[in-house]
């Protein structure tokens, strides 16, 4: 009898697991598919109840609308552009700090690292005021280029620790093998590190073109220009004090999606690797 409930208890554990993770799957796929079906209606229908399964008549208009109407390839050439120099920059910076944390000794190391992490715990909000006032004196202000160089910052600690991770797990026997042939720090981290770390650099890469993507409130705190406007911006200006296109949300908050999606399905293996190499150190 024990025998026999053994297996069967088991299959049942599994069940309830798999109809669990499906009712919590469906929980998170409903709110992104309910946008993907409201962008294809007519704005008449986008908040009707009960809500459709389908558009019908489907439409494409939103997206139209928010492309071609509203100025919208100019923010998302913006923010392109500010997301792919940010990621640029913020990767080469954190592998380069992360390489001095992880095979150098120095004084003051431990300090400036933990120091470093430190600021992690601090929310940008606290920080917003002085930011601010802080790129208003060095005339940042409006401009791309202040976007990028807050957002640089803001990524290069937590970059720095990831890929400080990757580093410390790589053989010392490879860094003394290419001492021994004469090569100097700077080619053994051109010619050792960084290829050996693709994918740390992929994951800091995907962290860091994300953060300068989707972010808001310091855009919306210093950039005052029309023109200089970055997606998160633009999308929020399709809300109306009165009344909301949320076709033209929806539509548009899709075509934002689309570079993500297309980092993270390029990136995948190395970004899953990167995430979990130097977690556990034997």
């Amino acid at each position: 009898m024990s025998r026999q409930s053994g297996p069967t208890s088991r299959r049942t554990q599994v069940t309830i697991r798999l109809i669990v993770l499906t009712f919590l799957a469906a929980v998170m796929v409903a709110p992104f598919a309910y946008m993907v079906i409201t962008s294809f209606k007519p704005n008449r229908l986008a908040l009707e109840w009960p809500p459709s399964f389908w558009p019908n008549p489907a439409t494409t208009a939103n997206y139209a609308g928010a492309w071609g109407d509203n100025d919208f390839a100019r923010f998302f050439v913006n923010s392109l552009l500010v997301a792919l120099v940010t990621t640029f920059s913020t990767t080469v910076l954190a592998a380069m700090a992360a390489y001095a944390f992880a095979r150098f000794r120095f004084p003051g190391r431990s300090l400036a690292f933990w120091t470093m992490m430190l600021g992690l715990m601090v929310p940008g909000v606290m920080i917003l005021v002085p930011q601010f006032v802080l790129a208003r004196q060095l005339h940042l202000t409006d401009s791309l280029s202040g976007l990028v160089v807050f957002y640089v910052g803001g990524g290069l600690a937590f970059n720095t620790f990831l890929i400080r991770g990757f580093f410390e797990g790589l053989p010392v026997e490879l860094d003394e093998a290419m001492t021994i042939d004469g090569a100097g720090s700077v080619r053994r981290f051109f010619a050792l590190y960084l290829p050996l770390s693709r994918p740390a650099l992929a994951t800091s890469a995907v962290f860091g073109f994300l953060g300068a993507w989707d972010e808001y409130s310091w855009a919306l705190t210093t950039i005052s220009d029309p023109a200089k406007q970055t997606l998160p911006l633009a999308i929020a200006r399709f809300q109306g004090q009165h009344a909301t296109s949320w076709g033209l949300v929806f539509a548009a908050s899709i075509v934002a999606m689309i570079p993500v999606v297309l980092i993270y399905v390029l990136g995948q293996r190395h970004f899953i690797t990167g995430l979990t190499s130097g977690a556990v150190k034997s």
